[in-house]
This record gives C-alpha cells, structure tokens and sequence, in this order.
C-alpha cells in the first residue's frame, strides 16, 4: 500500500478565474460593440472644432446678457404659468393613476391569469413608455389646439406605462399566504383583492405615485415649447424675442418649483410609508 502511494503522479494544482472562457468572450463582444458604437456616433454626428472652440466664449456672452435678472417680470406672466404648470403635473399624475391601476392589474398573471390579456396589457404600458412626453404633447396639440389641456392629457398618456408597470409588478411580488387564506374562506375577488393584495401594495403604490409626480413637475416644465401650457410657453417666448433676463428669470423659477416638489414629496412620503 505504501510503495503504491509513492508511486502514484502528483496532482496538478487547481488553478482559478474569475470568469469563464466563454464568459470572457462575452465580455470582450460587449465591449467590443460598444467601442465600435461610440466611433460610429463619433464619425455620424459631425462636430464642427470651430463652435467648440468657440463655445467658453459663447457662453460667457450669454450669462452676461442674462444678468442682471429681470424680477418685476415674475408678477406679470411667470406666476401664472408657474401655476399651471403644477396643475398640468397634478392632474396629469392623477389622470394616469386612474387610466394605469386597471392595466396593471391586468398585466399581473396571479390576478388575471389569462396570457393572452397579460400581454395586451403590457403591449399597453410599452406603448406609453416608448413615446416621449414631448412628441405626446406634439399629438394632442394637434389635436386639441395649444393650451393646458394638450399638456395635461401628454404628462397622463405618458406615466399610463410607468404607473402600471411597476403597480403589476407589485402586485405579482406580493406573497400568496394571506391571498391563500382568504380564497380557502371563500372571499370574492374584490375582497381578496381590498384585504389581500392592497395591504402589500399599498406602500409601493404611494411611492409610484409620488415619485411620478416628482417627474411630471419636471417633465410639464418643458411641455411649453411645443405649445402644451405651462411655464414653457413664457421661456420660448422669451427665447424667441431674445428677452435673456427674463430667461434667466424663468429658468431660476423652475429650478425653485423642481427643489420645492423634492422637498414635498420626501416629507409626504416619509409621513404616509
């Protein structure tokens, strides 16, 4: 036993990788696709050197125009647009809680198990998130005419796909025990659904909610300039008659109403979640 023991051939050590042959050349096709991106980008969007070098210039220029502010221009149109431009946010985000809940809901295969309808839903919420709010806007100016309408209906359209999709995927993630119990008791759908599913959800639902809101605030800012309400439509007023205090005036009250919403909505949150 001994002698065939030292006869035996020694074992080769183990060596170890981090990451797989097939792995690596995973790796390298990723980056290798992602280089040949940035150099096609770099070749197809044509920079011109001149406006580059002369663009510290450009923009020293433009900040000097933009000082002093123009203050006693707020009272006149700012304020009011500043105004609708939340009530085109708020009611937007409440128009596309209405319209999402329903296809979230059946988009999520553990309360609708019907594929066919799942995927209807989902083709829904695709089509919301695929279209930018801008070109939205874009459509219902068309079709309504400028003003707060277009816009409200543009912010509601466009949150339809961000709402519902993570309403669905809530309500697919909430845990089947309490769910379980209340089928086995013989408990209707929309009891099972009011003490069973909304329970669980309901804190992802107010943060969906807020944080959406958040966005729209930020979103409805800029619906303007295509002719959709809000404070937009006094910037490309301003910008088209090369008003550049009055600019700089609207620009400071955008960035103050989007720090006030941050501040409002992670209060809100932290008193209802």
């Amino acid at each position: 036993m001994k002698s065939a023991a030292v006869g035996a051939p020694p074992v080769a050590p183990r060596r170890w990788t981090r990451f797989a042959r097939a792995q690596r050349l995973t790796r390298f096709m990723v980056y290798l696709v992602i280089v040949a991106a940035i150099v096609a980008s770099l070749r197809t969007i044509e920079v011109i050197p001149e406006f580059l070098y002369d663009a510290p210039e450009q923009m020293v220029d433009l900040f000097s125009r933009m000082w002093p502010v123009d203050w006693s221009h707020y009272p006149e149109t700012v304020h009011e647009a500043l105004i609708e431009t939340i009530n085109i946010a708020s009611i937007g985000t409440l128009l596309a809680l209405v319209l999402a809940l329903p296809v979230g809901v059946l988009a999520a295969h553990n309360l609708v198990p019907f594929t066919p309808v799942n995927l209807f839903a989902k083709l829904i919420l695709v089509s919301s998130r695929s279209v930018n709010s801008l070109v939205w806007a874009l459509l219902f100016v068309g079709i309504f005419g400028p003003g707060a309408l277009a816009g409200t209906l543009a912010i509601a359209f466009r949150s339809i796909g961000f709402v519902g999709k993570l309403f669905g995927e809530a309500l697919e993630e909430a845990a089947p025990g309490p769910i379980e119990a209340l089928t086995a008791a013989g408990a209707p759908w929309w009891s099972r659904m009011n003490y069973g599913y909304w329970p669980q959800v309901k804190p992802a639902f107010w943060s969906i909610a807020l944080f959406r809101w958040d966005i729209n605030v930020r979103e409805s800012a800029v619906l303007g300039l295509v002719g959709a309400g809000g404070i937009g439509m006094a910037l490309d007023s301003a910008l088209n008659l090369f008003q550049w205090d009055r600019v700089a005036l609207i620009l400071f009250a955008i960035l103050i109403v989007v720090i006030i919403a941050e501040v409002v909505v992670t209060q809100v949150r932290k008193r209802m979640i």
